[in-house]
């Protein structure tokens, strides 16, 4: 049995590491990305205005770090969303407010890969108790995010 394990859990990991995405067991996936964390971010911006949705904000931490004196690797955070998609969602279950807008995150590892980060909406579903039928309203944010990083 413990071979088997090993074996699927091995199987899975090259799966994941083909497609350049990873799934970690706090509802993160991450996708590789082919560009600069920036050009990441402004990919998705754009994927994101062209379906129509609201970008709230753009975090830059590692802008922010410098103008303190400190040093860090990019990393930067989209924050948009459908206020018409996403109230549903909040009315169905308040706790979920904490998750939304959207929030992925480009960001560079020690490797000088870069990544970008989301919420699974199968693991917001999970943590807020959402009823099924209101998964189309989140599911959309893989296809943005694959757009961002192709």
């Amino acid at each position: 049995m413990q071979s088997f394990l090993l074996v699927a859990t091995l199987l899975g990991v090259a799966v994941l590491s083909v497609w350049g995405a990873k799934k970690d067991n706090n509802g993160l996936v991450s996708l590789r990305s082919k560009y600069s964390a920036p050009e990441t971010l402004d990919r998705l911006e754009a994927a994101a205005q062209s379906q129509g949705l609201t970008v709230f904000a753009r975090i830059n931490f590692s802008g922010d770090a410098e103008k303190v004196g400190l040093k860090m690797r990019p990393a930067q955070l989209l924050i948009f969303g459908n206020p018409k998609a996403g109230t549903p969602l909040m009315i169905a279950s308040p706790t979920i407010a904490i998750d939304f807008p959207l929030k992925p995150l480009a960001w560079e590892d020690a490797n000088g890969k870069v990544w970008l980060t989301y919420n699974a909406p199968e693991y917001l579903k999970e943590r807020h108790g959402l009823p099924e039928q209101f998964m189309k309203n989140i599911s959309g944010i893989g296809e943005l995010v694959k757009k961002a990083v192709e």
